[in-house]
């Protein structure tokens, strides 16, 4: 790399780092690393290889391994860098920090103790998989990883089932079939889904269908690498004009019509607007 890279200025940098394909990585990203004071990684060897990959090197600067484990024992060590008005960058293994990564608690403890916390935004396994997988992406919720245990991730997934936004979950490619065949039973085969594999990488993989077509054509396979899998959001109920019909009469006899639609629609779990207009009408008829 040529040319003079800009100095960061004092703080805790969270960057962001490429999730496959190394030249992912922005040109503000690789300034920082270039010049931060102290480097700290939840993997020290993955960093110091994409600084090697882009030609920056780590001089007599320390590069500290911080990751769920050590929390504790190397955070008061990049606080007191901090209070010396040094610039800290910190990377996640991979994509960006915070997310289903170590760091939440580094950033607030910086927070509160008065210091300077800034992104360097780039990759992210969630972005990129809403952003190929066909489902809608203006409202979405990122979950993380389902739970282990059986009871717990049918628990986990049943608090999801009804969200209307597309769903984003990690998995690990050892459980993917178990978690497909969990979310046929939680959701319904009929429910749209995506698994993402491999993301940026070499052998990128994108499958998509219902969940049902999902189970089979995943049934057979050793499935490897990163796994990101995506769930269409939950459809609007269908209303039954019998069952709103007789729930709002019932309503409309103590209360007004604007909160007999609203306290029917909480109640069916319909959309407001549309028990509202069929109270209109009966109002309207009496």
């Amino acid at each position: 790399m040529t040319g003079q890279r800009p100095k960061p200025e004092p703080g805790l940098h969270f960057v962001a780092t490429p999730i496959g394909a190394a030249r992912d990585i922005t040109l503000r990203a690789l300034d920082i690393l270039a010049g931060a004071d102290v480097l700290a990684a939840e993997d020290t060897r993955t960093l110091r290889h994409l600084m090697d990959i882009h030609g920056i090197a780590l001089g007599d600067r320390p590069l500290l391994a911080y990751h769920d484990h050590n929390a504790g024992r190397v955070r008061p060590r990049i606080l007191a860098a901090l209070e010396e008005g040094k610039s800290v960058a910190y990377a996640s293994e991979a994509g960006t920090p915070l997310v289903a990564d170590p760091g939440f608690q580094l950033a607030r403890t910086a927070i509160e103790a008065g210091h300077r916390v800034l992104s360097a935004p780039g990759p992210s396994a969630v972005l990129a998989a809403l952003t190929v997988s066909g489902l809608p992406t203006d409202r979405f919720l990122f979950a993380g990883f389902p739970p282990a245990a059986g009871g717990q991730r049918k628990a986990w997934l049943a608090d999801l089932a009804e969200i209307p936004a597309t769903l984003v979950l990690y998995e690990s490619p050892k459980r993917v079939q178990k978690l497909l065949g969990d979310l046929a039973v939680a959701y319904g085969e009929d429910r749209r889904a995506v698994v993402c594999r491999e993301l940026t990488k070499k052998f990128e993989e994108v499958t998509r269908g219902t969940i049902g077509e999902l189970v089979g054509a995943l049934a057979d396979r050793a499935i490897k690498g990163e796994v990101v899998v995506l769930v269409d959001r939950a459809m609007a109920k269908l209303a039954d004009p019998v069952e709103v019909e007789a729930a709002l009469k019932e309503a409309l006899k103590c209360h007004s019509t604007r909160d007999a639609a609203s306290l029917v629609a909480e109640t069916l779990g319909l959309p407001r607007r549309e028990v509202y207009q069929s109270a209109l009408k009966l109002a309207a008829g009496n």
